[in-house]
């Protein structure tokens, strides 16, 4: 199985930022959809087959400019937004990827985790990038962060990986479903009545079923199938002409960003006067690892 290579492309370009520091970065996506995608056809003409604004009550298609923007908040009824509202509700494209804490890297579910995207480094920012990297693999923590994406703000996780800084988005708290309604054996080998002898015997096989990752083992037998089919069928000159329209690209934002690693110095005192500050008034720092993830999930999604 042929690895896809990560685009040279940049997606998006801006900068990390914490505290005073800004490391001017490119996101490149980390991922590559290797899906089948089946297309609808018109068996009579060989023409593709898109969607219509299709009226569900009456049918009939509607025009465009007679379809507007509701959210349902109850059942049946609907709040309508105008465009204007809406556009005006988009979060500000900053072109930054605004660390707001550091977390413990095993404080993060694998349920929240989402899409990922390589985060290189740009302009001269390999050494405060080198620097960031080192120190979020030495403390084991990984930095929780809003960026800007296509008008669309999302909650990420900035997390090391080999020589790579790697942004992973997150959901956002409401997005992930609580199992309080689903039914779990309770925690625990004794509360779950599970012997010193099964859970021994469970122990060995898994290691002796355990070995390395090697993500090119595992394939997709039914793409492969398919795929078997379509080649077979292109051999016997079974094809058919189809016309898509071309798709327009949009070019990466970009900013300008200030390299200086002297900063690190001035994020530390301006964070201890913090500290001083609150230490003043008599509130205690919060600790780092008590600080629970979910409390930034709180912040809704924009349509």
């Amino acid at each position: 199985m042929d690895i896809p290579k990560a685009s040279g492309r940049a997606l998006w370009k801006g900068a990390i930022s914490f505290g005073l520091v800004h490391i001017p970065v490119a996101l490149h996506s980390a991922t590559a959809e290797q899906g089948l995608d089946f297309d609808w056809l018109d068996k009579r003409s060989m023409d593709p087959v898109g969607y219509k604004r299709i009226n569900k009550k009456t049918g009939k298609e509607v025009d465009k400019e007679n379809i507007v923007k509701g959210i349902e908040y109850e059942d049946g009824q609907y709040v309508v937004l105008s465009q204007d509202e809406i556009s005006a509700a988009y979060p500000k494209a900053t072109q930054t990827i605004e660390i707001e804490m550091f977390v413990p890297a095993t404080d993060i579910p694998f349920v929240y985790l989402e899409r990922p995207y390589y985060v290189v480094p740009i302009n001269k920012g390999a050494k405060v990038y080198a620097l960031l990297r080192e120190t979020l693999l030495n403390t084991r923590r990984i930095g929780i962060a809003r960026v800007v994406i296509q008008t669309k703000q999302h909650l990420a996780a900035l997390m090391p990986s080999g020589p790579a800084l790697v942004l992973n988005l997150l959901r956002w708290g409401d997005e992930i479903r609580s199992w309080e309604k689903l039914s779990f054996p309770p925690e625990g080998k004794e509360e779950a009545g599970i012997t010193d002898k099964e859970l021994k015997m469970a122990e060995q096989l898994v290691m002796d079923m355990s070995g390395k990752w090697h993500p090119e083992e595992f394939r997709d037998s039914f793409k492969e199938e398919i795929m078997k089919l379509v080649h077979e069928k292109v051999e016997t000159g079974d094809i058919q002409t189809v016309a898509q329209p071309e798709e327009s690209e949009t070019a990466p934002g970009s900013a300008q960003i200030l390299d200086l690693t002297e900063l690190l110095q001035r994020s530390l005192k301006k964070s201890g006067d913090k500290e001083s500050s609150g230490k003043a008034r008599g509130k205690k720092p919060a600790d780092a690892d008590s600080v629970p993830t979910s409390t930034k999930g709180t912040h809704k999604r924009r349509a």
